[in-house]
């Protein structure tokens, strides 16, 4: 009798451990996106509107030692949704403000990012 459990019992285990690794490779490869932002971009939403509907008006993933410019217009959110990377945000008056990885912030008053910076630094 115990013959036959046996490999009834190694199918069951056999069975589940490949169930887990099926999930495992498919949670690893899957990012979600962020309100339309996918991994590894940092969107910019130019409205609440914009936002809500995930269609990010502008995005970015390269790490640069220099500012890439940001056409300026007034921007309402921005997200990052980089692991380990911050983005620093050049505003429209000068000076920059630093976005964590796994972060967004809004902007107020409709102000706008003129340029952008991703480092591979993982703090501001």
């Amino acid at each position: 009798m115990d013959s036959v459990r046996k490999p009834a019992r190694l199918a069951s285990v056999a069975l589940a451990a490949a169930a887990l690794s099926l999930t495992g490779v498919s949670a690893a490869h899957a990012e979600p996106a962020t309100h339309g932002c996918a991994y590894p971009y940092v969107c910019f939403y130019v409205d609440e509107h914009a936002y809500e509907a995930g269609t990010p008006i502008t995005q970015y993933r390269d790490v640069t030692s220099s500012y890439q410019t940001v056409r300026s217009r007034p921007h309402y959110h921005v997200v990052n949704t980089r692991n380990d990377d911050v983005a620093h945000l050049r505003l429209q008056d000068g000076p920059s403000i630093c976005l964590p990885p796994d972060t967004e912030t809004v902007f107020s008053n409709a102000y706008s990012v003129t340029g952008i910076r991703i480092s591979t630094s993982s703090t501001c």
